[in-house]
């Protein structure tokens, strides 16, 4: 967003201001204060800002500001929804921009301006709508004052204000209405008075894509900007030992060579000039700790840990003693390995900076610390640094890295060199640059009572935490990073068992690792839902029934479950050669549950069809909950089937999209999604829908083959297809 000068981008944060003839409304919320002032303590910032969302031009322009980055997820359009739907506007006339990095914009939750945790809508329910809702009452009062009429004889309608038989466009009393004193507070509309929150609505940023209007972070260009190519370390922990750039700086277009923290900056006029001076570059590092991180001898140590006590997540009564005196025990061991977050766009950072001035363009969920970031780097004050958040080609949580890493990186290049540098990262740097979901292992057992019910329940899980050693370690709690065991100790199935206990490892090695799309989420989804469907088998139950059972205290858990298998005809007949497998899971506050039906194709598994349904609670727009739910199940399959990054002598052996699979287009199963009418508390949808897609995959290959894939990518072993398993 390009603002105005720093008096007048100030008073816009600060109390509101006329600009360009308009109306600029701030609001202050419950809590917002706390959050902002602890904010800008951070930030060296000496005042309070109120919050700021919303520009009403003469023009009858209306501009939403986002707090949160659109990366895919769909904010561009489910914000603005709130502030229209209690502003009564005009929709045609709604332009939105990613708000700057300021305290005004600090998540209403987390007391920092980021986007993740699925968190975005719900966070910004009552803020957004609460701006509607505050324009529209000034706009009411400067229309009534134009009419002569009292303001309740005013209404606003489709971005008019009415009278009788006057009319006024919001744009027309906009000046006017800047001018009057804001009342204290204002009413929301009774849910039954909504008109647009809750009907399907198409994405306002999809003409912007489709035209290549666009701006992402790798698009930013300008008159003198260079591009830098960074030679990073080919071993977690490696340090830089000396480095010839002769050759480098023979190659056309290259400009410079500098050391940075993370290795060697190549800058040059273009990215292809900057590649092959980073390509020429001779380097000899100095590999450290991280040579020896092999994934075999990782998983090995993982399991001997498993055999031991850790830190306690969950415990009640006597697990172990229970277990002795059940009927039957199931035990059984899940492995996920690390993975990468492989979005589309590449990362990059542009940086200009001088003596004055910071300038920063990047896709980025941090804008907060990447703020701080460059602080520290520059030695500016936040009043000279400007934080420009441009459209992300995915994130999945690569670009909420608590180390700023790649932000960091471009504001040393650009302070070492002088000049204005997109810093750009190849597919392979990406691959290769770290910051990976954790591999994970769950060794558990389980003790049935004569009915087949869970009885005794102990679980271990190892894997390193992503809090730790970061500004969030303050988090864990006990040893506990929740992020490594959410979804598995706050389970309902385990929660009803009165004997069980859940242990927590958090071995540590160079490797950096980092919140991947649903987190924790990730591999506890997998191994719980896989887990019951055993237990299920076990008591020679139906997965269905069984989970009904265990769930009849849950009833959010049951009316995705049952909307799911209705819509999947879970009792239907199939296709020869075909199998159905379940599961349901909350996570980030929603339900979710999804069936998935798949067969054997030449030894490897074909999804033929996902059917998903979540209760999420108030749905805004239904659309882009369908759009989210249709994202996550692709993006957890793609890594059910084919997802690992492997390391051997501390080197990743994957590079880029042809040994790290992702679902192709022929792969893509039928996906219907189905939205559960819900009054519940609001949950997110950006997440919760990649969980349940491995073990509904896994469930369907056992039904199929009799196979229990307990290892994440899935990979069957041949087997006898012909009949399914009943």
């Amino acid at each position: 967003m390009n603002t105005a000068t720093d008096a007048s981008r100030r008073r816009f944060l600060k109390t509101g201001a006329v600009l360009g003839g308009g109306l600029v409304v701030a609001i202050a919320l419950p809590g917002a204060r706390r959050l902002a002032m602890a904010q800008e303590a951070v930030a060296g910032v000496a005042t309070f800002a109120p919050n700021a969302f919303l520009r009403i031009g003469s023009d009858d322009r209306i501009t939403v500001l986002l707090a949160h980055s659109e990366m895919g997820q769909g904010v561009w359009t489910t914000l603005p929804l709130l502030i229209a739907e209690e502003l009564d506007a005009d929709w045609s006339t709604i332009r939105v921009e990613h708000a700057p990095a300021a305290p005004a914009y600090a998540h209403t939750a987390m007391g920092i301006q980021m986007t993740g945790g699925s968190t975005s809508t719900w966070s910004e329910f009552d803020r957004y709508r609460q701006a509607g809702a505050l324009a529209r009452a000034l706009l009411v009062q400067a229309a009534a004052q134009r009419f002569g009429v009292p303001a309740e004889r005013v209404r606003a309608e489709n971005g008019e204000l009415i009278a009788g038989d006057r009319r006024l466009r919001y744009g027309e009393v906009a000046a006017a209405a800047a001018e009057l004193p804001a009342p204290a507070s204002v009413p929301l509309k009774d849910p039954k008075q909504w008109t647009r929150i809750g009907r399907p609505t198409r994405r306002l940023d999809t003409p912007e894509k489709i035209t290549g209007r666009a701006i992402f972070g790798i698009d930013v260009r300008f008159e003198g900007l260079l591009t830098a190519a960074v030679a990073r370390a080919p071993v977690f922990g490696a340090r830089l030992a000396s480095f010839d750039d002769s050759d480098a700086r023979a190659v056309a277009g290259v400009r410079d060579v500098v050391q940075v923290p993370s290795g060697v900056a190549v800058v040059a006029d273009h990215f292809w000039a900057a590649k092959r001076g980073r390509d020429a570059l001779r380097l000899q590092w100095e590999p450290g700790d991280g040579a020896a991180v092999d994934s075999d001898a990782l998983l090995d140590d993982y399991r001997r840990l498993a055999e031991t006590e850790g830190a306690v997540a969950a415990s009640a009564g006597n697990a172990a003693a229970a277990l002795e005196s059940a009927a039957r025990v199931v035990e059984a061991e899940y492995t996920v390995p690390y993975l990468a977050h492989a979005a589309m766009e590449p990362l990059n950072c542009t940086v200009r900076l001088d003596a004055d001035l910071c300038e920063v363009w990047t896709g980025t969920q941090f804008q907060t610390l990447d703020m701080q970031v460059a602080q520290e780097v520059t030695g500016l004050g936040p009043e000279r640094i400007r934080i420009h958040t441009t459209f992300l080609g995915g994130a999945f949580g690569r670009r909420a890295t608590p180390t700023c890493d790649f932000v960091r990186e471009a504001l040393h290049v650009a302070k070492a060199t002088g000049r204005p540098v997109k810093t750009v990262w190849t597919r392979e740097d990406d691959m290769h640059g770290g910051y990976y979901r954790p591999a994970f292992l769950h060794r558990a057992r389980v003790g049935l009572d004569a009915a087949g019910r869970p009885m005794a329940w102990r679980h271990t899980i190892v894997g390193q935490s992503i809090l730790g050693g970061t500004p969030f370690a303050a988090m864990i709690e006990n040893g506990i990073d929740n992020a490594s065991v959410e979804g598995a100790s706050d389970s309902p199935y385990l929660r009803d068992v009165p004997d069980h206990r859940v242990d927590l490892h958090s071995p540590t090695n160079p490797v950096p690792v980092l919140w991947w799309r649903s987190v924790g989420h990730t591999h506890t989804g997998f191994a719980m839902e896989s887990l019951v469907d055993e237990l299920a088998h076990a008591a020679g139950r139906d997965p269905v029934d069984y989970r009904r059972d265990l769930l009849k205290d849950h009833p959010r858990h049951l009316a995705a479950l049952d909307l799911a298998v209705e819509h999947a005809g879970w009792t239907g007949a199939l296709p020869e050669g075909r199998a159905r497998g379940v599961a349901v899971h909350e996570s980030f506050g929603s339900y979710v549950a999804q069936v998935a039906e798949v067969s054997m194709e030449d030894g490897r598994i074909r999804v033929h069809r996902v059917v998903c349904a979540i209760d999420c609670g108030v749905a805004v727009n239904p659309e882009g909950v369908r759009a989210q739910m249709e994202s996550g199940i692709v993006f957890g399959l793609g890594a059910a089937l084919y997802g690992t990054l492997t390391l051997r002598e501390g080197r990743v052996q994957e590079s880029n999209y042809h040994d790290y699979r992702v679902l192709r287009m022929h792969e893509m199963p039928k996906i219907e999604v189905h939205i559960v009418p819900s009054t519940g508390k609001m949950g997110g949808a950006g997440e919760p829908g990649t969980p349940p897609i491995a073990p509904a995959v896994a469930n369907a290959v056992f039904a199929l083959t009799g196979q229990r894939l307990r290892d994440l990518p899935l990979r069957p072993a041949a087997a006898d297809t012909s009949a399914p398993r009943t």
